[in-house]
């Protein structure tokens, strides 16, 4: 045999091996356009973005470098700033101490409640953390314990961790009064979340009744509008400003129900936590005639430490902060980067540390535009090919790409629960979703038939149909991906 035979035969390999994988590119794109020409799409904007996970080649794109709103996908960004800047071990602490004297058995001062920012102290999330339990409670057995009778002074609970603006600006009105719209404090408890228990009339159209509030929420005033229909679903609102005790409720519930739960945001939890402080010292048969006050503490000299919680750790919190896509979590991660970055946590030095740090990597972010931490703003906009990058860093992060992608949930757990798992067996997608009206985006790992994983993103924007056929639409492309051979 010749070597110009041999010579031959190679090169007929080396272009037939090329030729195969420019039709692979070619059919994955042509795939994408087919499905981009459906009469759903029309009028939307689409995004699209996809990459082998380990040779970082580009598989088929749409408008990759084109800015459009994220939603919730956003929480990829936040959350994977935080493993890398703060550290998958980090934990939150709110120390209980005093400040004064301690004679005999009289506190002649102030109890000092300083909040660290955890987001998760009394969440449901995790209902079963020790340290979480009964935690008020604990305060005052705390106290307790240090043989305190009477405490001369106030109950103040130092806020200066965070600035005093607990709602970032672009978000809307509609939002802020309802649970997934809850303010950021450095003292947040129970998800800043409460429910609103109702009842209602056995016919439509009629007036609701408020029959209690859990917690309770004793200075809270609600103008009830909420009247019942025949719908059998939640359609109230509640509206009101983050510190403000008055709440107006419109909207309607279904008829016919005795205890029809509507979840809504807590209007100032440190005052609420405050308030159950005292009651739980009055329990306790420990005499306080003080007040309740919020802010920053004015320490004379170095308070007295009672106690101290800590939070789990961080990768714990993102866990859930990406599995059920917790926008409260999210915020609380965005200010606590700005807090151990600069010393303040504040949405905006958050935010530019955030893009500080993409930047560094060496992500282009001129298109990036960042208003919160959680997506639930409007005015966030990112491009598809910059969250892959994202994506991408993370595949390969020597310290966080395990506690990164197990946070991601896969179907049909956490807000996945709408997509078949059938479609999707063996965990083969790992994938953050977002949601708003007339938005829907998808951003995460995809493991093909052939056992190839692919990192991607697709935003839609604007599109005509319902919320559903946009995620039918999507899944139907995630099944079409799982197929593709390349």
């Amino acid at each position: 045999m010749s070597y110009r035979f041999l010579i031959a035969v190679c090169l007929l390999i080396i272009s037939s091996r090329a030729t195969t994988s420019a039709q692979a590119q070619s059919n994955l794109q042509t795939e994408l356009t087919q499905w981009q020409q459906q009469d759903l799409m029309q009028h939307s904007t689409v995004g699209f973005y996809a990459i082998d996970a380990e040779t970082g080649k580009v598989l088929a794109q749409s408008n990759p470098q084109l800015s459009i709103t994220p939603a919730s996908t956003q929480k990829l960004i936040t959350t994977s700033t935080a493993l890398e800047l703060l550290g998958a071990g980090y934990r939150f602490k709110t120390t209980l101490t005093y400040s004064g004297k301690l004679e005999n058995d009289t506190l002649f001062g102030d109890i000092v409640l300083i909040a660290g920012g955890d987001p998760a102290l009394g969440s449901k999330y995790f209902k079963d953390y020790t340290p979480y339990q009964n935690f008020v409670a604990k305060w005052a057995e705390a106290i307790s314990n240090l043989n305190i009778k009477a405490v001369t002074g106030n109950i103040f609970i130092d806020l200066s961790t965070y600035d005093d603006q607990s709602i970032p600006n672009t978000w809307i009105w509609e939002d802020m009064g309802n649970y997934y719209g809850a303010g950021v404090f450095a003292l947040s408890a129970y998800d800043n979340t409460y429910e609103i228990h109702f009842s209602s009339p056995a016919r439509a159209n009629e007036q609701t009744k408020i029959e209690y509030t859990s917690p309770v929420l004793p200075k809270v005033d609600f103008d009830n509008q909420v009247i019942s229909s025949d719908d059998n679903w939640d359609n109230a609102y509640v509206f009101g400003s983050p510190l403000d005790s008055r709440r107006v409720l419109r909207g309607s519930i279904p008829k016919n129900r005795r205890d029809f739960k509507v979840k809504a945001s807590i209007p100032n939890p440190p005052m609420l936590v405050g308030e159950q402080l005292m009651l739980e010292l009055a329990l306790s048969e420990i005499q306080f005639n003080g007040r309740i006050l919020t802010g920053t503490y004015d320490f004379k000299v170095k308070p007295d430490t009672i106690s101290t919680i800590e939070s789990p750790r961080l990768a714990k919190i993102i866990d859930v902060t990406n599995h059920e896509s917790v926008n409260l979590f999210a915020e609380h991660c965005l200010k606590q980067i700005a807090y151990e970055t600069t010393g303040k946590g504040t949405t905006k030095a958050g935010l530019e540390a955030i893009s500080e740090f993409w930047e560094s990597k060496g992500m282009d972010t001129k298109s990036l535009f960042l208003e919160d931490g959680s997506g639930l703003s409007r005015f966030n906009a990112l491009t598809p090919q910059q969250m892959v990058f994202v994506l991408n860093y993370m595949k390969h992060s020597s310290i966080n790409s395990e506690a990164f992608y197990n946070s991601l949930p896969t179907p049909p757990n956490g807000t996945l629960w709408y997509l078949n798992e059938a479609n999707f067996p063996q965990n083969s997608l790992y994938v953050k979703s977002g949601s708003m009206t007339r938005v829907r985006s998808f951003a995460g790992q995809l493991t093909t038939k052939e056992g190839k994983n692919i990192l991607f993103c697709i935003i839609l924007n604007n599109f005509d149909c319902s919320q559903m056929q946009a995620v039918k639409a999507i899944e139907k492309l995630l099944v079409k991906m799982r197929a593709w051979n390349y």
